[in-house]
């Protein structure tokens, strides 16, 4: 395993940051870390990358012990963090220049030209940082964690302040690095952990609720819930007395919402329903649940 997690915890003076959680994450996994603000995210993401003590628990990284080797282990981790800590003075090349002599990398400039390429920023290299959006910021902190080739990548926020079109080529990024390399992801869109994440944590409260991939969260809850739309009007009422529905949504006068328990087939009843009425069904459509309505569930 790259990262293994036992039994966390972190204590700020009565309060508990993280509390008892234990999680691994493999070579060639990327690995999306949810929580609500406060949850403990940044907190755990510090402790994996050497940056603060443990209270209690157990961290090794690609097979070594957080506290016995932090100069090692701080070699093979790239870290992008939540508040991205740039040297606005400097220009983009002269920094990924200056961190990659910090690392020791060998051929730094055909290396800070190999990142700037692949991290978009071309047309900004001769820039201070001070002038860049946020965006480019962000693009220059993510070029920095992985400018020594690191063996895990963890990212916190990574995506914050692009546009769309910048979101799916740093994603394409992220998604390529994650082929080769233990990535844990921090983030809060649903979307981005859907598109990229191989595997979901979740935590509330310091506590963890949820650790699976994002598929099977969305499958894990009990409750069904059906489309379906009717040729012409027909009320809530009539359809609340369906066997097994337990709830009806109104989308319009002949189309609805309605929710059942997943081990009773709800479509047998509904169709059955419709011929005893002489309805006819235009559209009749599980509906996925999303992993934000999963997030909602698991954190409310």
């Amino acid at each position: 395993m790259s990262i293994t997690v036992k039994h966390l915890t972190k204590y700020y003076g009565q309060q508990t940051a993280v509390n008892n959680i234990s999680f691994e994450a493999k070579k060639g996994e990327i690995l999306g870390f949810l929580g609500p603000n406060g949850a403990g995210k940044s907190t755990t993401m510090k402790i994996i990358t050497g940056f603060i003590p443990a209270s209690e628990g157990h961290v090794e990284v690609c097979g070594m012990d957080v506290n016995e080797h932090p100069i090692e282990i701080r070699k093979k981790i790239g870290y992008l963090p939540e508040h991205n800590p740039l040297y606005l003075d400097m220009y983009v090349k002269e920094y990924l220049s200056f961190v990659a002599k910090i690392y020791k990398v060998k051929n730094v400039k055909a290396r800070v030209a190999e990142m700037i390429q692949k991290v978009g920023l071309e047309k900004e290299q001769h820039k201070r940082i001070g002038a860049l959006s946020k965006g480019y910021r962000q693009r220059v902190g993510l070029a920095q964690a992985i400018i020594h080739d690191p063996e895990v990548l963890i990212l916190d926020e990574p995506t914050s302040g692009l546009d769309p079109n910048q979101l799916v080529e740093i994603r394409a990024l992220i998604k390529k690095i994650g082929e080769e390399k233990t990535v844990m992801l921090s983030t809060h869109i649903m979307q981005e952990v859907e598109a990229i994440c191989d595997k979901v944590i979740i935590i509330k409260n310091g506590d963890l609720v949820a650790n699976n991939t994002a598929a099977e969260l969305q499958n894990q809850t009990e409750e069904v819930v059906i489309y379906v739309e009717f040729e012409g009007d027909i009320s809530r009422n009539q359809l609340k007395t369906i066997e097994n529905v337990s709830r009806v949504e109104k989308i319009s006068n002949s189309a609805f919402l309605l929710s059942g328990n997943k081990q009773n087939d709800l479509r047998k009843n509904i169709a059955s329903f419709a011929q005893k009425n002489e309805l006819l069904i235009l559209t009749m459509k599980v509906e996925e649940k999303s992993l934000e309505e999963v997030f909602k569930a698991l954190t409310k």
